[in-house]
């Protein structure tokens, strides 16, 4: 009966050990696991057993990225101007023994050897070249900070420089500089604005002005042809008028009764010079009874013979 109990205590005691030797790794971590106080493994994510009073867990690494945001460092450029200069990088821990064993505090050994190669950058750089090479800054700063630690289970990812702070008198003075180069390019800007407008109002006169011309020469174009097919028109009737009356063989005496109509249209008093036939007597001798029914026929025959001076 002793025996039993005995075993059962040992049983008890053997599945206590194993349940609360039980650990479950994270996905995002690593266990870095010593027997006998020597690296024996990583655990990775999952289910694992510990050996009790043999197996100690050494160290819990996190697999994320972590961002690191320095405190601004003082530096100086290579025309002895001091600024300051804050930077973040992004690195992750690719082998977590190097991680453990490699370095006695990997991110604070990676904080001093960010501010010193920040320092040898900035050192080679004057002020100007500074201010407008952050890529150049941030691309060299990551090479030269992920070889450095690799010997330290680190991977340096990226590196951006937050903020570059120059002294107050210099701020200053690029303040109105930058002021100066905008009044000039506002300068520059309304005076080519208002050289586009002058040449831009000065085309537009021209076309105006050639638009005009050329609609006064259509229209003296289109009324002289008018005029000119206005006198065709006449012309061209009178002559087929005059075509007509040589097809019906007209007689003398008709044209000069014609003519004696005309002179009737012309003589209605209100002319102020009437300018009679030469042979209006012959006319009127032969056309008597037409001049009478005209209204002429006692009229007195006009003496067209010359008289002596009296």
């Amino acid at each position: 009966m002793s025996y039993s109990i005995t075993y059962l205590i040992i049983a008890i005691i053997v599945i206590y050990l194993i349940v609360t030797n039980i650990r479950i790794v994270p996905q995002t971590q690593t266990y870095v696991i010593e027997r006998f106080g020597k690296y024996l493994k990583s655990w990775e994510a999952g289910i694992h057993i510990k050996i009790p009073f043999i197996d100690r867990i050494a160290a819990k690494v996190s697999l994320k990225e972590q961002v690191l945001d320095f405190p601004p460092q003082p530096v100086i450029t290579k025309d002895n101007v001091t600024m300051q200069i804050d930077s973040v990088v992004f690195c992750k821990v690719f082998d977590p023994k190097l991680y453990v064993y490699g370095v006695e505090d990997a991110l604070a050994g990676l904080q001093n050897l960010s501010a010193t190669t920040l320092r040898n950058i900035i050192g080679e750089m004057e002020l100007d070249q500074t201010l407008t090479s952050r890529d150049q800054i941030n691309q060299r700063m990551e090479a030269v900070l992920d070889e450095a630690t690799d010997p330290w289970g680190l991977k340096v990812t990226r590196v951006e420089l937050k903020n570059i702070q120059p002294p107050a008198a210099i701020e200053e003075v690029m303040t109105k500089q930058m002021r100066a180069e905008r009044e000039r390019r506002q300068t520059v800007l309304e005076a080519q604005a208002h050289k586009e407008a002058v040449v831009s109002r000065a085309e537009g006169d021209k076309q105006a002005k050639i638009l005009a011309a050329q609609a006064e020469r259509d229209a003296q174009i289109a009324l002289a042809e008018g005029r000119a097919r206005s006198i065709e028109l006449v012309y061209e009737a009178q002559a087929r008028g005059l075509t007509k009356l040589n097809d019906v063989g007209i007689e003398e005496p008709v044209l000069k009764l014609k003519g004696i109509e005309a002179l009737k249209d012309v003589s209605d008093g209100r002319a102020t010079k009437i300018y009679m036939p030469s042979d209006l007597s012959n006319v009127i001798s032969t056309l008597g009874v037409a001049g009478e029914a005209l209204g002429i026929g006692d009229a007195t025959p006009v003496d067209s013979s010359p008289k002596e001076d009296q």
